[in-house]
């Protein structure tokens, strides 16, 4: 019974998905990491690395977008639960997403390209980070369209933590002593925001209106 709601849902599911973001995210994203290969010598390691990241982030934004519904307040009383909704939208959009880092990494040079894991590991903690606010914005207030907001305060915290100094920060050079608790901090950050996606899909209580008849009571 699920599986055919499942799949009468697909469709529809396809059609708001907000492909445009998500395009020009991915295009930016594969631009920006293929000017690479432009030069006859390839990049340092360092710059493959700020690139990478920059990739990531981009992916991120376009992500930020995914939960955006103008027609959510129409919705709310469809038989489909939000989380069923939110999870086929992620789950259509889950594989381009990882096709597309992958070619990321490989228009990178090798002698260029960072350690793979750790980067994925990085956009990845990025790309939920990215759902979590909007899933926690939907959660608690009613906005219909919360990936614009998202998006803007993302941004504004990855450039404020890449201020924070090596010992407790994110953003570290390939290399250092800090390199692996960082990428520590990225799992503990990846599964925070898991957390909050998971808590923050379903349909925001109700708040009961009190009305008071002319006695007061």
């Amino acid at each position: 019974m699920l599986g055919v709601l499942l799949r009468a849902l697909v469709s529809p599911v396809c059609r708001v998905l907000p492909w445009r973001a998500l395009a020009v995210a991915a295009a930016l994203g594969l631009l920006l990491a293929g000017s690479t290969r432009l030069s006859h010598r390839p990049p340092s390691p360092e710059t493959g690395l700020a690139v990478l990241r920059i990739v990531a982030l981009l992916g991120a934004l376009g992500l930020a977008f995914l939960l955006d519904d103008p027609a959510r307040h129409t919705t709310t009383g469809v038989p489909v639960r939000r989380p069923v909704r939110a999870g086929l939208r992620l789950a259509l959009v889950a594989p381009l997403a990882a096709g597309w880092w992958t070619a990321a990494l490989f228009l990178i040079p090798a002698t260029s390209r960072p350690p793979a894991a750790h980067l994925s590991l990085e956009a990845l903690a990025l790309a939920a980070c990215a759902l979590a606010l909007p899933a926690t914005a939907i959660r608690f207030t009613t906005e219909a369209e919360p990936g614009r907001s998202a998006a803007f305060w993302l941004g504004i915290a990855t450039l404020a933590t890449g201020l924070v100094p090596d010992k407790w920060g994110l953003f570290v050079a390939q290399g250092t002593q800090q390199w692996g608790p960082a990428h520590v901090r990225w799992a503990v950050l990846l599964g925070v925001a898991a957390v909050v996606w998971a808590i923050c899909l379903p349909e925001p209580l109700r708040r009961r209106s009190i009305r008071l008849s002319p006695s007061g009571v």
